[in-house]
């Protein structure tokens, strides 16, 4: 329960009502325990710090994040660079006849 409670002010927009019950988080975890494999031990010298299955769930669903994070990132700059230019051609007088066009497109982007 306190992990489906811990992660929830982290959720993506859409995600259906009962995806933070602790069955579901239980079901993914497991899911990811099973899909995982378990890092093979090393002898070493005492005190030495042994990858956990823990930490390889850790780094590759960080890893994929960041990806995602990049992609959007990159998303966002693109729309940014076409609607600065946008905004440049409206104000040169370029775009007087695509004005309601342009407005209507604005509205459907803002419902």
């Amino acid at each position: 329960v306190s992990v489906s409670r811990a992660i929830k002010p982290f959720a993506e927009p859409g995600r259906p009502p009962d995806w933070f019950s602790q069955k579901h988080c239980a079901s993914q975890y497991s899911e990811l325990l099973e899909t995982t494999e378990t890092p093979k031990r090393k002898r070493g010298e005492k005190g030495e710090v042994v990858e956990t299955v823990e930490d390889v769930i850790v780094r590759k669903l960080t890893a994929e994040r960041v990806e995602e994070l990049k992609k959007i990132i990159k998303e966002t700059q693109e729309k940014y660079r076409q609607l600065k230019k946008d905004a440049e051609l409206i104000q040169a007088g370029h775009m007087d006849s695509r004005l309601e066009e342009l407005c209507n497109e604005i509205m459907m982007w803002v419902i």
